[in-house]
């Protein structure tokens, strides 16, 4: 898996449809600033999950919100985690260059 698919099935996941050149296009944030936005987003999810979760204990939600919350809670922590690991090897690529 490389960043642009991670990207483009976070995007999936949230139904965003990404643009076809995001470097291309002027005015388009940052690499740390999408970065950030999904780190947010992972937050948002996991703490969405966690509410539904606690809902579910007191009798108060469905099982099947748990079940979609937790599940949406995974894929975004999936993206990041899928990010991370190719930072780390294109840092590790980096490091093994000759100067």
């Amino acid at each position: 898996m490389n960043p642009l698919m991670a990207a483009k099935a976070y995007a999936a996941t949230q139904g965003v449809q990404m643009p076809a050149a995001p470097a291309a296009s002027v005015g388009q944030s940052g690499f740390a600033e999408m970065l950030s936005g999904v780190m947010n987003d992972m937050t948002t999810q996991s703490r969405a999950a966690e509410t539904q979760m606690a809902a579910s204990v007191q009798g108060q939600g469905s099982l099947i919100d748990v079940v979609t919350a937790v599940s949406s809670a995974e894929a975004s922590l999936e993206t990041v985690m899928a990010v991370r690991d190719q930072v780390i090897q294109a840092y590790q690529e980096i490091m093994r260059m000759p100067i």
